[in-house]
């Protein structure tokens, strides 16, 4: 996800990180992430996600990427 990020935001677009608390205590944000969301739990993240986003792109990962494309 950094490398996208950083593409992102290097090709002049915005990026938006939308991450539960739990993990943003562990101070994950790139520089390149313009705004930073934070919510309680994991299905406000893909609710957010959906009602913020255009497009999405689904990387390799773990049981995560799965709950979060379908």
């Amino acid at each position: 996800m950094g490398c996208v990020s950083t593409a992102t935001h290097v090709g002049g677009s915005q990026v938006l990180g939308i991450i539960p608390t739990i993990i943003a205590e562990g101070n994950f944000a790139r520089k390149t992430v313009r705004e930073e969301l934070k919510v309680p739990i994991m299905q406000d993240r893909i609710w957010k996600m959906l009602v913020n986003s255009d497009a999405f792109i689904a990387l390799p990962g773990g049981i995560g990427t799965l709950e979060e494309k379908f």
